[in-house]
C-alpha cells in the first residue's frame, strides 16, 4: 500500500513538473531555496495600427487660475496615470463605415442562412471540424452571392426602403443593431458581491450571516415584436457569475440629421446628405455618433482584432474610452501644457493656426476650414497625438460631475456610473474634451471640462479610442535618472 502511495505521489510530481516547466519544482541547483518559478517568455505587445504609445506619468489636472472670461472654476488635483495606447487621430468616418458594414454584413448572412429568406446553412457554423456541435455562429468565410438567386435576392432587398414622397431607394438604417455583451470585471470582484457570504467581511469579530440577500443591478436588452430595442436595468438577488454580464443593442448608424438639428435657421442639408456617406470626407472625423454608439464601436473594434491575433488575444486589454484623466494627461503632452502645443498662442510665427477651431465671432474660415477638416491636417503634440484641440470635441468614459477629478483617486482617477433607462435624465452627463471646429480658443485648453447627454448626437462630438498596456514593466531609479 505504501509502495502505491509513493509511486502515485512521484507520478504526481512528475505531472507538476510537467505543466510548469523544467525549473517548476525542482530543488536542484538552489540548495532547497525558493527562487520562483521561471519558464516562459514576457509577452511584448506590438504597437496597435494607427495607435500611439502614451507612457504613464504625472500631472496637475485642471486649471488653477479662475477662468476670465467665464469665471468658471476648474478643478485641480496631483494624479498619476498608468501608460496606455490611443488613436492618433479622432476615429474617422471610413473607420466607423467599417464597423456599420460589419454590422450589415452580419445581419445579411443571419438572413442568408434563415429559411426564411435564402435558406443556406452554410452561412451559419453549427459544429465543428469533428462533428460536435457548437453555439451557431456566422461564417464569415462563406462569400456572399454575386450573383443573388430570388430568395437571396429578397434577403438583400430587405435592408432597403423607399421615400414614399421622393420614390428614392434607402437603407433602412433602423435595423443596423449590433447586440454586444460586456463581463463588468469590476463590480463582480467587489467583496460584497461573493457568492460565498463567509468571504464578504474579513472582520472576524462580525457573525456570517449565511442568509445575507445582495442585490445587484445588470443592464439587458432585447427586441420586441414590433422590432423595438427595449432597455432594461434588472435589480434582483445575487445567484451567480452570470449576474455581472451585460447586454446591450445599440442602432450604430450615426445621426447624419445632427447637422440640422444642431443649427437653426441654418442651410446644412449638404452635410445631412453628404458628409457620412460621400467618399470626399473619408478621412474626416464622424459625427452625429452618441456616448453609446462609440462604446458600441470599442467593443466591437476588440472582438474584431481578437479573432485576428490567435492565441496572443489572451493578453490583449479591450477598446474603450478614454477617462477624462488620461484624456487630459494625453493632451497636454510630455511637458503638461495647457494647449496640445508648447505656445499660448493659437497661430505659429508664420500665421498658421495650430488647429480648428473658431478664431473670431462668426468667422470660422479665418483657420482654413468652416467646419470640421481632415484628421491630422495640424501638427501632433509631443505625444504624437492630432487634433487634441479642436475639430471635433470627444466622449470620454467619465460621468461628469461639477467636483470633476476632486471626487476621484489620485492614482488613475475615473467615475463610472451605467444610467439605467428610468434614471433621471440629469444622471447622464458624460464629460466631453478639446473642443470643436465651433468652439472659440478657451473652449479647446486642454484641461477645459464640457458635457453632453449619453444619447445626444452632435455635429460637433466625435471619438477616439485607447487601450490598457498589455504589461506595465518597471523602471530602475538609475535608469530613470539617466534619461532626465
Amino acid at each position: 500500500m505504501k509502495k502505491v502511495q509513493i509511486i502515485s505521489c512521484s507520478v504526481l510530481l512528475m505531472l507538476l513538473s510537467a505543466c510548469m516547466g523544467s525549473q517548476g519544482l525542482s530543488s536542484a541547483g538552489s540548495g532547497g531555496e525558493v527562487v520562483g518559478v521561471g519558464g516562459g517568455k514576457a509577452f511584448t505587445e506590438p504597437t496597435p495600427y494607427g495607435m500611439t504609445l502614451v507612457k504613464r506619468g504625472y500631472l496637475k489636472m485642471g486649471i488653477e487660475k479662475q477662468d476670465s472670461l467665464w469665471g468658471t472654476q476648474t478643478p485641480v488635483k496631483e494624479i498619476s496615470v498608468d501608460g496606455f495606447w490611443m488613436d492618433e487621430t479622432e476615429v474617422t468616418n471610413s473607420k466607423y463605415k467599417q464597423f456599420v458594414q460589419w454590422v450589415h454584413d452580419s445581419i445579411l448572412r443571419t438572413r442568408l442562412a434563415d429559411p426564411a429568406y435564402g435558406g443556406d446553412e452554410s452561412y451559419m457554423i453549427t459544429e465543428d471540424r469533428e462533428g460536435n456541435p457548437v453555439t451557431p455562429h456566422l461564417n464569415w468565410k462563406k462569400q456572399l452571392p454575386r450573383k443573388p438567386n430570388e430568395d437571396e435576392q429578397r434577403a438583400i432587398e430587405s435592408f432597403y426602403t423607399y421615400n414614399p414622397a421622393t420614390g428614392e431607394k434607402m437603407l433602412d438604417v433602423s435595423q443596423l443593431n449590433y447586440r454586444y455583451e460586456v463581463y463588468d470585471y469590476t463590480t463582480a470582484a467587489l467583496r460584497r458581491n461573493r457568492l460565498n457570504p463567509a468571504e464578504r467581511n474579513l472582520n472576524t469579530d462580525i457573525e456570517v450571516d449565511m442568509d445575507e440577500v445582495v442585490m445587484i443591478s445588470k443592464d439587458t436588452a432585447y427586441i420586441d415584436d414590433e422590432g423595438n430595442i427595449v432597455r432594461e436595468t434588472i435589480n434582483r438577488e445575487l445567484t451567480g457569475p452570470w449576474d455581472f454580464l451585460n447586454t446591450y443593442i445599440v442602432n450604430i448608424y450615426p445621426d447624419t440629421t445632427c447637422w440640422v438639428n444642431d443649427f437653426k435657421n441654418s442651410d446644412n442639408e449638404l452635410y445631412l446628405r453628404n458628409y457620412f456617406t460621400n467618399p470626399t470626407y473619408n478621412e474626416y472625423p464622424v459625427v452625429g455618433v452618441t456616448w453609446e454608439q462609440a462604446n458600441a464601436f470599442c467593443v466591437w473594434r476588440t472582438e474584431y482584432l481578437l479573432k485576428g491575433l490567435g492565441p496572443q488575444a489572451r493578453y490583449i486589454q479591450r477598446y474603450r474610452l478614454p477617462t477624462e484623466a488620461e484624456w487630459e494627461y494625453a493632451a497636454r503632452g510630455k511637458d503638461g501644457t495647457e494647449f496640445p502645443w508648447n505656445e499660448m498662442d493659437t497661430k505659429n510665427e508664420d500665421g498658421c493656426f495650430y488647429a480648428n477651431f473658431k478664431p473670431d465671432r462668426g468667422n470660422y474660415i479665418e483657420d482654413g476650414n468652416l467646419i470640421t477638416s481632415r484628421v491630422g491636417s495640424y501638427g501632433s503634440n509631443s505625444n504624437g497625438l492630432y487634433d487634441m484641440a479642436g475639430n471635433v470635441a470627444e466622449w470620454t468614459s467619465t460621468v461628469y460631475t461639477a467636483s470633476g477629478v476632486s471626487a476621484m483617486n489620485d492614482m488613475n482617477p475615473q467615475l463610472d456610473y451605467n444610467a439605467a433607462i428610468e434614471d433621471p435624465y440629469r444622471l447622464k452627463k458624460k464629460s466631453v474634451r478639446g473642443g470643436s471646429w465651433k468652439d472659440p480658443e478657451s473652449f479647446i485648453r486642454s484641461a477645459w471640462r464640457s458635457w453632453e447627454y449619453q444619447n445626444q448626437p452632435r455635429s460637433y462630438v466625435g471619438f477616439r479610442c485607447v487601450r490598457s498596456l498589455a504589461s506595465s514593466s518597471s523602471v530602475n531609479q538609475k535608469q530613470q535618472k539617466k534619461r532626465k
